[in-house]
């Protein structure tokens, strides 16, 4: 089964279910998803829709910090709701030990300098998204160049 008909289904369980909180998050996803097919007259696929999935919880993320810094806990409780239905699209995480293997294996091809870090992150990127945080596995690259 697709993801987008594992979403598509998982919507239709939470209607039937009346589960809101559930639903408005699936539609937000959806919503998203279907304006990058209209916008670029495409039918996504799985690693599309995953990365759409990851910038949302980027998006969470980011105004969870910004409520709890306003003390609006109440709406950071919100966002945190909408990370946990978004994380059950995506893959499983990587663990530090495959990371670490990635990245050495990355700086190994590319030679441990400050100035490799593009290609190096254009190496890990790929094998990486959705299964990391690409912004903790930036600075794992940094610190490991240093």
């Amino acid at each position: 089964m697709s993801l987008k008909q594992r979403i598509t289904d998982d919507m239709k369980t939470a209607m039937r279910e009346k589960d809101t909180a559930r639903l408005g998050t699936i539609r937000l996803l959806l919503a998203a998803m279907k304006q990058k097919e209209v916008d670029e007259r495409i039918e996504l696929s799985d690693d599309q829709i995953v990365a759409i999935i990851d910038k949302m919880q980027k998006q969470r993320r980011d105004s969870i910090s910004q409520y709890e810094n306003a003390k609006r806990q109440d709406l950071a409780d919100i966002e945190k709701a909408e990370m946990v239905v978004l994380e059950g699209y995506m893959p499983q995480q990587a663990d530090e030990t495959e990371i670490a293997a990635i990245l050495d294996a990355a700086i190994a091809t590319h030679g441990a300098t400050v100035a490799a870090m593009g290609k190096i992150m254009a190496e890990v990127k790929p094998k990486l998204a959705g299964r990391a945080d690409m912004s903790k596995v930036s600075a794992l690259i940094k610190a490991r160049l240093a």
